[in-house]
C-alpha cells in the first residue's frame, strides 16, 4: 500500500469499527467498547497526522474523516441512550445537529457548487465535549468508578455546545455565506 492511501485506509477502518463498537455495547462489554472508542480516537489523530505530514490529504479523505467521526459518535450516542446511560433528548439533539450539517452541506453545494468545509473552533470544541461524555460514561461502566455528577455536567455541556454549533453553522450558511468554495474562492 502506498503511503498516500494510508490515511483513507485508517479512516475506513475507523468506520468499520463502529458496528463492532455497537455490538460490544449491545452485549454490555464496556471494556471492549472503551478500547474500541479509544482506538478510534487515536486513529482519527493518526490519519490526520499522516495526511498532513506526508502531504497526502485528499478530497475523499476530507469527506470520509468527518463522516467517520459522525458515524462513530452518533452510533455511540444511540447505543448509550438505548442502554439508559444518556437521555433520549440529548441523542436527538446530537443526531439532529449532524443531520442539519449534512443536509445544509448538500443544500449549499446544490445551490452554490462544491465547497471546502472547515470545522469552526466551536464545532471542534463541541466534538471534544461529545467525545468526553462518551469516554466518561464508558470509563464509568467499564471500571465501576463513578464520577459524582460528571455525567450530568457533561450532558448539559454537550447540549449547549451542540445547539451553539448547529446555530453557528446555520448562521454561516444562511447569513454570512463565508464558506470557501472547493476552487478556493469565497461565495
Amino acid at each position: 500500500m502506498n503511503i498516500s492511501q494510508l490515511p483513507n485506509f485508517i479512516t475506513l477502518a475507523r468506520i468499520a469499527s463502529v458496528p463492532i463498537l455497537i455490538l460490544a455495547l449491545d452485549q454490555r462489554d464496556y471494556r471492549l467498547a472503551l478500547i474500541l472508542f479509544v482506538l478510534a480516537g487515536l486513529s482519527d489523530g493518526l490519519d490526520g497526522f499522516i495526511a498532513k505530514r506526508y502531504r497526502c490529504a485528499t478530497r475523499l479523505g476530507g469527506i470520509l474523516d468527518p463522516a467517520a467521526d459522525k458515524i462513530l459518535l452518533v452510533g455511540a450516542y444511540v447505543m448509550l441512550t438505548v442502554l439508559g446511560h444518556l437521555p433520549f433528548w440529548l441523542m436527538v439533539v446530537v443526531a439532529f445537529r449532524d443531520l442539519l450539517i449534512v443536509g445544509g452541506y448538500l443544500m449549499y453545494t446544490s445551490m452554490y457548487g462544491p465547497v471546502q468545509m472547515r470545522p469552526s473552533g466551536l464545532s471542534k470544541f463541541n466534538t471534544l465535549m461529545q467525545i468526553l461524555l462518551v469516554a466518561v460514561v464508558l470509563v464509568q461502566q467499564a471500571t465501576g468508578i463513578g464520577y459524582s455528577g460528571a455525567v450530568d455536567v457533561l450532558v448539559y455541556a454537550v447540549l449547549v455546545t451542540t445547539v451553539a454549533s448547529g446555530v453557528h453553522y446555520l448562521w454561516t450558511w444562511g447569513f454570512m455565506k463565508d464558506i470557501e468554495s472547493a476552487g478556493g474562492r469565497s461565495n
